[in-house]
Parts: structure tokens; sequence; C-alpha cells
């Protein structure tokens, strides 16, 4: 059972958290509006549209941010109570500093379910129309994926390549597509200068169409001008969008990662970055707490604005390590698991540091 303590700090936790959402994400909305309208208005951009983006807006950036206003409005309302000696009353009257934790706790896992339901399922239907919105009328003309050099492993007997491709148009130029035998040998090769999906047809036109079949010591040619057939292959898989794992949810994002695998996609710790952070964002959330509460329930002499100033840093430092093993991840071939894993241990430590100090 919750005492009337627990209670009272539980209720200052989830009110300070809810209330630090509802006053900065309308703000993050009007900078972000502030920036873009002479874009939207540029491209167009339907009125109906702009209100989903920025539906979409507040679902994507909002959970982004949800461990940095967790970390804030902790740091924010401990503050007070230890500057209005609350939390010395609750410690002088035998209550030690593990109890005295226990509601800061409880709130961290609920706000940590709802992170993870959010991030798993929810966020991923938002990111679809915030990232395709972006890229229509915010980023008109910018590549959102590979287009040049694509090769994709379809199963273990089938690889294709293109040498460009024009997602607007589905037209790749310079096709290629081997299939080998079980003995790792090729089977026949057909290329073409074009493909193109044609979707009233539902099949794929290839141009200066020519096969190679090997029958034993034999290659048998064939060429046409002009080939309409079909393949075991959407020509959307040819490259996918550089956002294509932030729309799959938990289900969906393991079964592309291991299609993405199978095929030998070149950029496959981008989308395990991805899925690593999902399941790390409500174990941050506890660090982030834990760390907040080491901080701030000690009164000082400059008071909330030193706590504050601290969080702030602290917040940066954490984002900063974030960005830069991500990167590492996505860019030098880093372990993806270590990128994610990296920045919460060293904050776990900090977070257990701190936490000794505190209590003496």
């Amino acid at each position: 059972m919750l005492s009337i303590i627990d209670r009272y700090i539980l209720k200052r936790y989830l009110a300070t958290f809810s209330l630090m959402l509802l006053l900065f994400i309308p703000i993050g909305i009007m900078v972000n509006l502030a920036e873009q309208i002479g874009k939207m208005i540029d491209n167009e951009a339907p009125l109906n549209e702009i209100v989903m983006y920025y539906v979409n807006f507040t679902i994507y950036i909002g959970n982004l941010l949800f461990p940095i206003f967790l970390f804030l409005s902790v740091i924010f309302f401990t503050s007070k109570l230890a500057n209005n000696t609350e939390i010395v009353a609750i410690l002088s009257s035998g209550v030690s500093y593990s109890r005295f934790l226990r509601p800061y706790l409880i709130g961290a896992s609920l706000i940590a379910i709802v992170m993870f339901f959010m991030t798993m399922f929810i966020v991923p239907n938002a990111s679809v129309g915030f990232n395709e919105f972006k890229y229509k009328y915010l980023k008109k003309g910018k590549q959102d994926r590979v287009t040049n050099n694509i090769f994709n492993q379809l199963n273990e007997t089938d690889f294709i390549y293109v040498s460009s491709f024009d997602p607007a148009r589905q037209l790749g130029h310079n096709f290629t597509f081997e299939r080998f035998d079980e003995n790792n040998e090729l089977e026949f090769k057909i290329s073409a200068a074009n493909i193109r999906w044609v979707e009233k047809d539902s099949n794929y036109r290839l141009t200066s169409y020519k096969k190679r079949k090997i029958v034993g010591d034999t290659a048998i040619l064939e060429s046409k001008r002009r080939l309409d057939t079909i393949f075991a292959f959407d020509i959307g898989d040819l490259t996918p969008v550089s956002y294509v794992a932030e729309t799959k949810n938990l289900f969906e994002l393991d079964t592309f990662i291991k299609d993405q695998k199978r095929k030998g996609a070149s950029n496959i710790n981008t989308y395990v970055l991805v899925k690593y952070k999902r399941w790390a964002l409500p174990l941050t959330a506890f660090i982030l707490t834990l760390i907040a509460v080491a901080v701030s329930s000690v009164k000082r002499r400059g008071g909330m604005g030193v706590n504050l100033a601290f969080g702030i840093l602290v917040a940066f430092v954490f984002i900063f390590f974030d960005k830069v093993f991500g990167t590492l991840a996505e860019q030098s071939g880093f372990s993806p698991l270590l990128a994610v894993t990296i920045p919460n241990v060293i904050f776990g430590c900090l977070a257990f540091y701190l936490l000794q100090n505190a209590k003496r």
C-alpha cells in the first residue's frame, strides 16, 4: 500500500512531468511552425496535411524528449521539496533514503511502461506521417534513401543490382538479376538497361533485355528490345527509405531486420540501433530519475537554479554521448548494442555515485 508520503511525491512527480510536456511541446510546435511556414506555403502544403503533421510531430518529438522532460521535471519538483525542507522532515521522521526513493521508482515505472508502448506501437505510426510530410514539403528534392549502386540479396540464390534508382518514377538503371544453384554456380543472369514497375499491369518492364543461361558448358543467349515479366520482389524494397526502421512496430521491426540481414543490407546497423534504443528507453527513465533525485534532494545555497543548471548540463552530456555512439554505430561498424549500452552504463554509474553521496 502507498503511504501518504508516497502518494504526495508520486502525485507531484506525475503532475510536474505532465505539466512539462504541456508547456514545452506547444513551444516546440510554435518554433517549428515559425521555421517551416515559408516552405509549407512555397510547396503548397494542404491545411489538413499540416494539421496531421503536427499531430504526428507531437507524438514523435514528445517520445524523443520523454527522458529529458522526465529528468528536468524530477529536478524541478524535488528541488522545491528540498528548499521547503520537506525532504529533511521526511528523513528526520525515520524514513530511510532508500524508502524515500520508492515513490520515484514507482513513478518511473509508470512512465517507463507508457514510453515502452508508445515507442513500440504508437510512435512508428506517427513516424510515417511525420517523415513523409517532411520529405514531401519541407525537404522537397532531397533524397530520403540511397539511390546509387544498390545491391540486394533476395534469398539464398537470387541477387539483384541497379546502378541508380528513381523512387518517384519507380525506375532503375543498369539492372542485373543473377541466380546461383546449390553449388554456388551461376545458373542464369538477366540484364537490362532499365527496369520499371508498371502499376496498372502489376509487372516489371525491362528495356534492352538480355538473358544468359548456363546449361552444362553451354551458354544460351536470349535478347529482346522490351520484356514484361514478374519478379518475386517489391521494387520499393530495392532501397528502403532512410527512416524505414522508425515506422516499424515491435514485431515488424524484428522481421524487417532479419530480412535485411538475409539480403546483406549494408546499413543494417542503422536498423538494429533503432531496435536497441527502443528497448533501452525505459531503462533510461530509471537512470535519469535516480540522478535527478540524488542531485536535487539536497538543499543548496544556490537553490533550484543550481540544480536546474546541473540538470540541463547532464541532459546535454547524455544527448552528446547518445549521438556520438549512435553515429559510430551507423557510420563505422561499431556495435549497435554497445552504442546503446555504454551511455546507460556511464550514467548508471554516475547515478550510483551521486546516490551514495546523497545518502550521507
